[in-house]
């Protein structure tokens, strides 16, 4: 196959094409993350609550696995676009070794302490136990799931977006025809609560990566992975984890965000804790589906960034940022017009569905600014730009939400909390302008070592 497609077709068009499968593959994956937490409610408020503790644990091994497969991602489209495919290869093939490694890591290190995490922030035992029983369950299947996201972005670099489509909208389906069956045991299986929708989860996964394997051996692609090009080389490393520790980071400060939210609002009420919760769950049907624009985009930004295409690069940006912010503008009004209805999907209180209604429409008036922050990460990580992307998703997540939700909780209770999402990402847009525009001044001063170098 020849990627040259990704620097000769109208760039429009080009995004549309590479994109439009993932933001299907994204929706469906946003419906399997509110059928899933549906069904756990459905077990009780305190298997939802437990589910809402555990999701910053699961975030962070998804943001290992997909931080680092953007490094893998970023290194393939690079070496591509200026002609060298043995160092192609060579990313694929050591990034995939090395993502296997991560793999074993996070398996142990979270079903060692996710005992002692969830103590943090719950005195309750029967939340404690259900998140445990259902941590140990999902995390068996960590390493099966950071190899398919692997071979999830290894597929993208080279412009197979309905490869990955197939398989992450295959993975999600089954996830969503399995909840039902294994939590309650309809017929022959048995019922299996909260340990269901984990095996439910891990069993998707496994469908996923076996696709992968599946295609790659039925229909090959350009990118080899291959024992000979999987001796570690010292400048191939340092590239992918230049991108992969700060993709890595920027996914994974979303879950020491939630994690320090839940603290504050744990001294307020446990209902707080679960309106975060749902809020989390709801939000993906906004930003994954803008990250399926990202994943589009990336390898078309690399692609061009390493062929020399300056001026496409900047078209990319623009054209994506647009449409980010068509999908953040059409999560505004929904979240405006009906958002006690959204919360009610996920609990029956009354109390839960006023608080989180009027949450809901306080954080919502963030959403269409966001888009700057989300495209110019995006775009910087497919540049190769590990740090300037990070600087952003600091400032988004940490620098400045945390102090405001922390100082306008003491003022104002729960609202101060809700109000300090939409500050926090008016801020982040106007950092992100700045960094934005400096990292690619600083290209332009400074010429750009090519392979052939």
């Amino acid at each position: 196959m020849n990627e040259n497609f990704m620097k000769e077709r109208p760039a429009a068009r080009l995004i549309i094409s590479m994109a439009f499968p993932m933001v299907i593959s994204m929706l469906v994956n946003s419906l399997y993350n509110i059928v899933d937490s549906f069904f756990v409610a459905k077990i009780s408020e305190e298997a939802m609550t437990a589910l809402s503790l555990v999701y910053p644990a699961q975030n962070f091994i998804n943001a290992v696995a997909i931080g680092f497969g953007v490094g893998i991602n970023a290194a393939i489209a690079y070496n591509l676009g200026a002609g060298d495919k043995i160092k192609a290869n060579m990313a694929a093939s050591q990034g995939m070794a090395l993502s296997i490694i991560h793999g074993v890591l996070l398996t142990v290190g979270c079903v060692a302490v996710i005992p002692a995490f969830l103590k943090m922030f719950t005195a309750s035992e029967n939340i404690i136990d259900l998140g445990i029983r259902y941590c140990i369950v999902a995390f068996a299947f960590t390493i099966i799931n950071v190899a398919a996201i692997s071979f999830e972005k290894i597929f993208q670099a080279v412009g197979r977006m309905k490869v990955t489509m197939l398989s992450l909208m295959c993975g999600c389906i089954a996830n969503i025809i399995l909840d039902p069956v294994l939590i309650f045991g309809l017929g022959f299986f048995p019922e299996m609560g909260i340990e269901g929708a984990a095996l439910a989860t891990g069993i998707g996964q496994t469908l996923s990566l076996i696709i992968y394997l599946a295609v790659y051996i039925i229909s090959p692609i350009s990118v080899k992975i291959k024992t000979r090009y999987m001796k570690p080389e010292r400048t191939m490393i340092f590239k992918l984890y230049s991108v992969g520790i700060p993709a890595t980071l920027n996914l994974a400060l979303p879950s020491f965000l939630i994690s320090s939210l839940n603290a504050i609002l744990a001294a307020y009420s446990q209902v707080y804790i679960l309106v975060l919760g749902i809020y989390y769950k709801l939000q993906t049907f906004l930003y994954l589906p803008a990250n399926g624009i990202i994943q589009g985009m990336r390898p078309i930004i690399g692609f061009n960034y390493g062929a020399g295409e300056d001026k496409r690069v900047k078209q990319i940006y623009y054209i994506v940022l647009f449409m980010c912010g068509a999908i953040m503008l059409l999560g505004t009004i929904i979240c405006l017009l009906v958002p006690g209805r959204l919360i009610g999907m996920f609990t029956e209180n009354r109390e839960t569905i006023e608080a989180g209604t009027n949450a809901l429409r306080i954080i919502s008036a963030g959403f269409i600014v966001s888009a700057i922050s989300v495209t110019s990460c995006g775009a910087l990580e497919g540049l190769g730009k590990g740090a300037p992307s990070l600087m952003i998703s600091l400032c988004r997540y940490v620098i400045v939400i945390i102090p405001a939700a922390f100082l306008f909780s003491r003022i104002f209770g729960s609202d101060g909390v809700w109000n300090a999402f939409w500050i926090a990402e008016l801020a982040t847009a106007a950092v992100s302008v700045i960094v934005y525009k400096k990292a690619l001044e600083r290209d332009n001063r400074t010429p750009r070592m090519r392979n052939e170098e």
